[in-house]
Order: structure tokens, then sequence, then C-alpha cells
């Protein structure tokens, strides 16, 4: 099964008064805004293709300088909320791309989240349709009625509910219609299928997933994070990843195929047969992107290029390229170096290894000597050596952009 994509809807637009002048999810933990550390961990989860982020009227302006002020793996937006949960929350969905098929709902005042909990529950949520992190509860409950205790809460089947809460698209966006009549208030999005009646799965969380909501629990964020991150705390806790160049690899295959054009590295070599494929089939440029992205964590070009998408139908490959090397430029990177070989027993790929380096030096922007094509055969061996397919290794090394380091 094709691994789930996701987007995460960070509902940031309660007031949190009882921080004052400073808005709760920009308050500092451990040297950046709480929202930030659940923006971080959203967009670290390999399954995370977008954020919407749902702020309030007093925020709006300054969670938009903040985004700004960073760079991103996946697409980030800003979204106004309403007076209500329910309605921020609906104004986030809305805003989600159409080809997310999860949509997970998490709180910004929960900066503790890790990119794990968001992975678990876009596959719980996938597989039953919605899913909530929660952890049970630990402490004894007693329910108390004009100030004196009534009677002590059986809390063997109790749960404290958390954030991220994930839905299949269609189950939330149809929960949030067929609940809209109702009076009641809502204080989550598994309290929708619930009134509903529809069930809904449990992830297992843990209890540092904690929810700032006092000034206390501000202190504990704190403190948690500078246990998890102990030797860089402050602002560069997040940039340290950035402060050395990264290197990825990629590897792609194509097999034979008869009335196709052979196109490697964005030319055109004569040959008797062509390569398979959705796109045009450059198995080579196809390695270059793989690498690319891989540098910067971006995942890879069958995530970003789904080989069933009617957009890249015999798709020029370069088009790959130059939007990989967007990406990477995007999430605060640039591209300095690619090193490729092409296995191949026929045709002979070194005399167009010139014209190659040419059309990925358009495509990536790098300079002819920042790029080096090679290639082998494979001694007859295996499928290249039956002369059944063409593959490709690549190596991609990334810089810190400058401008974001």
């Amino acid at each position: 099964m094709t691994a789930p994509t996701a987007t995460v809807v960070v509902v940031a637009a309660g007031r949190g008064e009882r921080f004052g002048d400073v808005a709760k999810v920009l308050a500092p933990a451990n040297g950046q805004p709480l929202l930030l550390w659940s923006l971080r961990a959203a967009e670290s989860a390999a399954c995370v293709d977008a954020i919407v982020v749902v702020a309030g009227p007093h925020t709006v302006q300054p969670i938009a300088d903040l985004l700004a002020a960073h760079a991103w793996r996946v697409a980030v937006s800003v979204v106004d909320g309403g007076e209500t949960r329910r309605q921020s929350v609906a104004n986030g969905i809305a805003a989600v791309p159409g080809d997310s098929e999860i949509i997970l709902v998490h709180d910004a005042a929960r900066p503790l989240v890790t990119p794990e909990l968001f992975e678990r529950c876009t596959l719980a949520a996938w597989e039953y349709g919605a899913a909530i992190v929660a952890a049970p509860v630990t402490d004894t409950l007693k329910h108390v009625e004009h100030g004196t205790v009534h009677h002590t809460v059986v809390r063997d089947k109790l749960w404290g509910a958390q954030t991220p809460q994930g839905f299949r698209r269609s189950t939330i966006v149809s929960a949030i219609e067929r609940t809209a009549h109702l009076p009641q208030p809502f204080t989550d999005e598994a309290s929708l299928l619930e009134a509903l009646g529809d069930p809904v799965a449990i992830v297992e969380g843990d209890a540092g997933n904690l929810k700032v909501t006092h000034r206390e629990d501000l202190d504990a964020a704190d403190a948690l994070l500078k246990l998890r991150y102990p030797e860089r705390e402050g602002a560069m806790a997040m940039q340290t990843a950035k402060r050395y160049p990264r290197t990825g690899i990629g590897y792609d295959v194509h097999r034979f195929a008869d009335n196709r054009s052979l196109v490697l590295g964005g030319v055109a070599i004569p040959h008797e047969r062509g390569l398979a494929g959705h796109s045009d089939a450059d198995v080579l440029l196809h390695a270059i992107a793989d690498a690319l992205l891989g540098a910067a964590s971006l995942g890879d070009i069958g995530r970003h290029f789904p080989p069933g998408d009617p957009r890249w139908k015999d798709a020029d490959s370069r088009t790959l390229v130059r939007s990989a090397v967007e990406m990477v430029r995007q999430a605060g990177w640039s591209p300095v170096n690619i090193d490729a070989t092409v296995i191949a027993e026929a045709p002979k790929v070194n005399p167009h290894a010139a014209a190659m380096r040419l059309e990925i030096r358009e495509a990536t922007g790098l300079p002819i000597e920042a790029i080096s094509i090679k290639a082998t055969t494979n001694e007859g061996l295996g499928f290249v050596g039956r002369e059944e397919g063409i593959a490709a290794f690549a190596v991609a090394t990334i810089i810190p952009d400058e401008t974001d380091a």
C-alpha cells in the first residue's frame, strides 16, 4: 500500500489570555515560540506535505512574519480562525490542498509533539477513518459537587485526549457538515465523530505531549525542551542540522520498451529502443532528482511526482529536476555538486556526456564544473548486462543557503 500523505491543520487562534500581552502560541520556550516547535515537528514527519496554520485576528500578522522568517520543507500557509474552535478548524480544513488524503489537527500549544506521533496518527486515520493521540489517565479522579468529593471515578477505561487528531478527508468534512446544527460546544474534533456515533481509534501518546494552558505549563515545556535539546538551547536549536553540507544518493532503473525515444540526461540518444515509464523515463535525471531531494530530507520523486498523476504523463524530466531544485532551495539549501553514473551495455553514453552536463547545468543552475557524468557497463551481468534496461546512480551535495543560515 502506498503511504498516505497528510496536511496538518495547526490551531493557533485562541487568545491565551492568561499570558498577558504575548499571545500564548508565540510565548518562548527554549528560545523559540511554542508554535514554531509544533511546526518543526510536523514538517519533520515524512507523511506531511503541507501545513495550514489557523490564526486569530490578534496573531495573524505576527504568525505570518514568523513563517516568512524561516525556510520550510513543505508548503505552509495561514488562514483566519473563527469565533469557536469548530469554526477555526473548519476554516483550516477548507484551506487544505486537494490532494491531501489525511487531515491532522494539532494544537499549537503542544510544542513537545514528535514527528513519530504525526506519522502513527496518519497511518491509523488511514486505516480506521479517524484516530486520536491519547494517553491513559494515571491520576486518581474525584467527582466533586459543591466543593466536596462526591465519589471516586473509576479510571480503568479513561484516556486523556491529545493532539494530533487524524481523519480521512471525507470523514472529517462529513462530520463537520453533519454536526453543524448541533448547539453544544465541541472541545476537540473527535467529539464530532462521537456525537454521530462513528468510531475513533486510539494512538497511544505520552505524558510528555503536554498542552500549555497555564504559565506553569510554559515553564514545564521550557524545561522539557531544554532536556530534549541540551546542547543547543535558544534560537540555534533548530538550525544546528543546517550548519554543515549534506549529501543525498539517488538510484533509478527503467526497462527498455519498443516505440519509445531514448532520453538520458535531457539528451535524445539514437537507439532502437527507449525506456518505459510514465514520464519520458529519463533514468539519469530521475536519479539526480532523487539525490537532490534526499539530501534535503524531502522524500523521493515518487512522492512529489507520482507515476499515476496525469500531469506527469510523458513529462520532460528536466522539469522534475527544476522542481526538485526549487524545493531544495525553498527548504533553505543550495545545490553545489552532482556526480552521476549511468550503467548500460548499450548505447554508448560517454559520447553524449558533455551534452548531458549542459542540460543538467540548465536545469539545476550549477556551474558545469560541478556536474560529473560517468558511464559503465555491467559486464554482461544481471538485467543491465542482458540489455533489458538502464540504471543510474547519482550523488548530490547541498549546503545551507546563506540567507537562511
